[in-house]
């Protein structure tokens, strides 16, 4: 228990890391329950983490903020449509199709941060969570259900990523997220059945 609390005294905490944290929680709660405000929140905290990911050097994930930004206002679009997006899945063939062109987008990205960015903090992985969290946010917009397995082992490695940079508190953020990805999964997959 000692560690523990150690371990979030030693924490890189400031009011821009609560915040963030704060309205991420905000998003993905509000996401799990098809709440169209789900989005604003979700604008609030891209704009921090921006600022967060480039103080920490994840580029790639600072620059992910910025298209974040975009899908925040795009989802709040198709949310907002007259005709509604409905709940759906995607074929296992889909997904496959996904994860190999996000493979090789990912090392692209990986090399160049590697050949070309000096101070870049685990430039592979850093390219991976960014290239898989643009997929799972297209997902999120367009209501398909396996967003929520992406974000899963999304936010694992973005634990990594951040605990192993001292930030535990954002590291912690993540832990909640992923329990709320596992929610927000058997939520919508209830409603797609109801709706079905």
């Amino acid at each position: 228990m000692e560690e523990i609390i150690q371990i979030f005294s030693n924490a890189n905490l400031n009011w821009i890391t609560i915040c963030a944290a704060i309205s991420g929680i905000l998003y993905i709660i509000l996401a799990a329950k098809e709440n169209v405000w789900c989005w604003l929140a979700a604008s609030i905290s891209v704009c921090l983490y921006m600022y967060i990911n480039y103080d920490l050097g994840y580029y790639s994930q600072a620059v992910l903020q910025i298209f974040y930004l975009f899908m925040a206002i795009y989802g709040y679009v198709m949310w907002n449509k007259l005709d509604p997006e409905r709940i759906k899945e995607w074929s296992a063939k889909k997904h496959l199709f996904i994860i190999f062109i996000g493979a090789i987008i990912t090392f692209i990205i990986g090399f160049i941060l590697t050949e070309y960015v000096e101070d870049s903090e685990q430039p592979l992985l850093d390219s991976l969570t960014t290239v898989f969290s643009v997929f799972a946010c297209y997902m999120v917009a367009k209501k398909v259900l396996g967003n929520w397995l992406y974000w899963i082992v999304i936010d694992s490695l973005i634990i990594y990523l951040y605990y192993i940079q001292g930030e535990f508190i954002l590291a912690l953020q993540f832990l909640v997220y992923i329990i709320i990805a596992v929610y927000g999964y058997f939520s919508w997959m209830q409603k797609m059945k109801t709706n079905g």
